[in-house]
């Protein structure tokens, strides 16, 4: 799941993937503003079929949050 993850960053954000760690913050890190989540959140939806709702998205800070929400919903 972090591969698709990752890739699916580098796509939105336009970021280098050494970048885009478990570690890295969206916004510190990675340099993402709030409509850079809107994308990335529509993006991973369309890749995995995994909504993550607004107040959720919210408490994704790193890439490793991300990954583990989409972990813990996979069917």
């Amino acid at each position: 799941m972090f591969e698709k993850v990752r890739d699916i960053i580098v796509d939105t954000l336009n970021c280098d993937a050494e970048k885009v760690t478990m570690e890295a913050r969206l916004a510190e890190d990675l340099e993402a503003d709030s409509l850079d989540a809107v994308e990335l959140n529509m993006a991973i939806e369309d890749e995995t079929g995994i909504t993550i709702p607004d107040e959720e998205l919210a408490n994704l800070k790193t890439v490793g949050d991300i990954v583990n929400y989409l972990e813990a919903h996979e069917e």
